[in-house]
């Protein structure tokens, strides 16, 4: 799990929360769980899948002209196997350039049935004042507000003030998070099979009920997470997937 992207010109990009739990059991809060194979509560597997609570393995790491790569690697084992019984390899591709930073969740089944999955790069990132945060790029897509259970289009650029929780069509241009506090503006960007957009802050009442959260955490990050919600993706034996977000200082 990446949980810090610092860079010279604006420093610390992610929140990650003081009170972050590092049991090695619970997911840590912040940063950017990886949410596999299961989205939320979207199926019987523990929220949003086992992938975010298990130890995952430096498969490589490499240094060139243009940056640096590592890749964590997570494959099924007895434990996987006791609550979803398919086999699979799945690894995290992170990339870092100046001023830039992509993830890929690279999946293959390395089995003999097909299997099918929901997930997301459920990424944390920090912000100055989400009351005064503008989110573009999302004008125009068809969005479910999961707080109300709504189904409507998105009007507009995205402002922020109370709880959020809406799952978009997928993005089809670049998204940008535009700050207060003359923080320069953040380009997002999902590959094309994504399914969805994912915006999430938990206001300050749902944020008061959660335990690995300070009181006002919600003001300091916003979830904008690469996903698959809606539908969820099959993958026939010996079949991959590769999804990426890449973030990038404007």
């Amino acid at each position: 799990q990446v949980i810090s992207w610092n860079t010279q010109r604006e420093g610390e990009h992610f929140f990650l929360s003081p009170k972050a739990v590092w049991d090695g059991q619970a997911a840590v809060r912040g940063g950017v769980p990886i949410c596999f194979p299961q989205f939320n509560q979207r199926g019987p597997l523990v929220k949003h899948g086992f992938a975010r609570n298990l130890p995952w393995a430096l498969e490589s790491s490499e240094q060139n002209a243009d940056g640096v790569q590592a890749v964590f690697l997570l494959r099924d084992d007895e434990q996987t196997r006791a609550c979803w019984s398919h086999a699979f390899e799945a690894r995290l591709i992170v990339q870092l350039s100046p001023g830039q930073l992509r993830m890929t969740l690279d999946l293959h089944n390395t089995g003999a049935d097909a299997w099918s999955f929901t997930g997301a790069l459920h990424s944390y990132l920090r912000v100055n004042d989400i009351e005064q945060l503008r989110l573009e790029g999302l004008d125009g897509l068809a969005r479910w507000d999961a707080v109300r259970d709504l189904h409507d289009t998105q009007n507009g650029a995205i402002t922020f003030d109370g709880e959020y929780d809406s799952v978009f069509a997928p993005a089809t241009r670049p998204m940008t998070l535009r700050d207060a506090n003359g923080a320069s503006p953040l380009t997002v960007e999902h590959s094309p099979n994504w399914g969805n957009v994912v915006v999430w802050n938990p206001g300050a009442k749902l944020c008061a009920q959660l335990k690995d959260m300070p009181e006002n955490g919600y003001r300091s990050m916003l979830c904008v997470e690469a996903a698959c919600v809606d539908e969820a993706v099959t993958l026939q034996p010996g079949a991959r997937w590769s999804g990426w977000q890449q973030l990038s200082e404007s």
